[in-house]
């Protein structure tokens, strides 16, 4: 967005009302104040406001006859409408959301609540704008949406990946330089003219994207191991090994849960055979020869490759001299004879390489199976958090469903694409990536450290986020996955974390996440307590009405609660 102020206009017969408004939001936006109701339609003949903060009581004009015919007109139908009101009244608060208004802001306010109400709002519609403009011309840019889909998918692979890297602090940017490998040694393999039958089957892009998540079974190795500076022991070295047939299980779970699976599938078979050995001294099964897949052979190189050209804890990285030799020493043992020799005859190209990632093409319906992946594997590091995902999605779509019934918040929610915010609720505990498992899975009570640790997973999912959505042409389609990540542990009273927000300035996408979020965890086993009965759980956010919960939304809840029932006992 470029520097441009955005333009605010107040409607409201109290001079006082009018002074307060400027003198609070004039420093970031540019404010026009109106009296009345025509001497707003008269500003409007020449200001086109990007929101307009409307009093209800005034004399000639009220706020609701106002309203109507801003939203009669095409000209001024899309500026959203908060309503100031001195008066808290449920049936008159429905009536104003009815008319289309986005929200109530009560008088008296003060300034940083104005503020930050204004900012929320402009926020939103901001986002709003991003998604409607990627939506027009939809058919006549396919290639476009193809291609911000892909970065977007790509950029998810690559921050899952790193995120199993980060864990093994010694291998840093192993997945990216590997995965550029890979493509020069195809490219090699292919110019030399072998395996040129398999090779031309494939989508080249697709395979070289899907190795990212070739070492994903290492989430489920313990940090103890992971983490260990010194030459494991025999045990140890059984355990890490296991991460070969784990990732293999990962991805085969979520392939199994979706039909867009092309890119899993290579994924799969990378992480189940890269070490594997042409001689049938690898592992997981001691496969030999062309037995192996191709995709692990060429990672077998690769791999090795990197490693040796790298520091790790128990040797300094070798110059690509030598790791050339000891890949060489290798042709016909660990190594295909003939990848080997391609990879001997052009080393210097690997040496030469520019590590810059790569985009590359696949199906925009493989993001949604991309989105699920990173899910499971969340899950995965959990025993007694398995499916939670899948679980919290039906939860939301039943609370979403009821709202819209009950028209409460509808002009927000209805506004929402609510499958994208189905999918990207699923990644509402990404930060716990960065937690250590020991802290995860303890069975007493925290100390203060820890929890602080804990708490800390709301801004790492954030961090996570913005991460994806800086490096990609379309971030906007990941705006829920941000919110929920950062909002669903904040509470009605502000006594929540990380930001300690407070009643509806807290995201309606995050307090609907908190009741969802405390519903599941109560009626499911946890490591440090046994599950409660449902309607212990119900009793629990009941008692929570308005202190930690929206009150408004717990009343919902209550409405629905044998629907979450149901799921729950599933």
């Amino acid at each position: 967005m470029d520097n441009e102020r955005e333009t605010i206009i107040i409607v409201d017969d109290v001079v006082t009302n009018l002074t307060v408004g400027m003198n609070s939001l004039d420093t970031v936006y540019d404010v026009f104040t109106a009296p009345s109701g025509p001497k707003l339609f008269a500003i409007l003949d020449k200001v086109t406001p990007d929101l307009i903060l409307l009093d209800i009581e005034m004399p000639e004009m009220d706020g609701y006859e106002v309203i109507q015919i801003l939203k009669a007109s095409s000209k001024t139908s899309n500026i959203p409408v908060i309503f100031l009101t001195s008066k808290i009244d449920p049936a008159n608060e429905v009536k104003g959301l009815d008319l289309g208004a986005v929200d109530y802001i009560t008088k008296p306010f003060s300034r940083e609540l104005l503020l930050k109400r204004v900012d929320l709002h402009l926020l939103l519609e901001r986002q709003k704008k991003e998604l409607l403009s990627y939506s027009r011309g939809l058919e006549s840019e396919v290639s476009k949406k193809a291609k911000a889909v892909v970065e977007l998918q790509n950029a998810i692979l690559m921050t899952v990946a790193e995120l199993v890297e980060c864990r093994d602090s010694a291998t840093g940017g192993h997945i990216e330089r590997t995965q550029k490998y890979l493509g020069l040694l195809i490219k090699l393999a292919f110019d030399s003219g072998i395996y040129n039958d398999e090779l031309r089957e494939w989508d080249i892009g697709l395979v070289v994207m899907s190795s990212q998540l070739h070492d994903v079974g290492k989430v489920a190795i313990k940090d103890d191991i992971l983490l260990k500076p010194d030459k494991l022991t025999e045990d140890e070295f059984a355990e890490i090994k296991k991460h070969a047939e784990i990732g293999a299980a990962i991805i085969r779970r979520i392939e199994n849960s979706t039909s867009e699976s092309a890119f899993l599938k290579h994924a799969e078979v990378f992480a189940e055979s890269h070490h594997e050995k042409w001689d049938g001294s690898g592992y997981p099964y001691g496969i030999k020869g062309e037995r192996i897949p191709l995709e692990g052979r060429l990672m077998a190189i690769v791999d090795v490759y990197d490693a040796l050209t790298n520091d790790r804890p128990y040797k300094k990285a070798y110059t690509h001299e030598d790791a050339v030799k000891i890949i060489r020493d290798g042709q016909n043992r660990h190594f295909d004879p003939l990848l080997c020799g391609a990879f001997l005859m052009s080393d210097a190209i690997f040496q030469a390489a520019d590590l810059d990632a790569s985009n590359s093409t696949a199906d925009y319906n493989e993001l949604r199976s991309t989105i699920k992946m990173v899910a499971n594997i969340m899950d995965i590091r959990s025993v007694s958090e398995n499916g939670r995902t899948d679980t919290i999605q039906l939860y939301l779509r039943l609370f979403i469903a009821a709202l819209l019934e009950n028209e409460l918040y509808g002009a927000e929610v209805s506004s929402w694409d609510i499958e994208l915010l189905l999918l990207s609720a699923q990644l509402h505990d990404i930060g716990q990536m960065g937690v250590n498992d020991k802290i995860l899975s303890k069975s007493g009570t925290l100390t203060e450290d820890e929890y602080e640790a804990v708490k800390a997973h709301t801004e790492h999912g954030m961090n996570v986020m913005r991460q994806i959505k800086d490096s990609v042409t379309n971030g906007s389609m990941l705006y829920h996955a941000e919110v929920i990540a950062g909002s669903h542990h904040e509470k009605w009273d502000g006594t929540g974390y990380p930001n300690k927000l407070k009643g509806r300035i807290i995201p309606l996408q995050g307090r609907i996440m908190a009741i969802v979020d405390v519903y599941e965890a109560l009626v499911n086993d946890r490591p440090h307590r046994s599950k409660k009965t449902h309607q212990e759980a119900v009793d629990i956010i009941k008692d929570l009405s308005g202190t930690h919960f929206d009150p408004e939304l717990v009343k919902v809840f209550i409405e629905r609660e044998r629907e979450f029932e149901r799921v729950a006992s599933k």
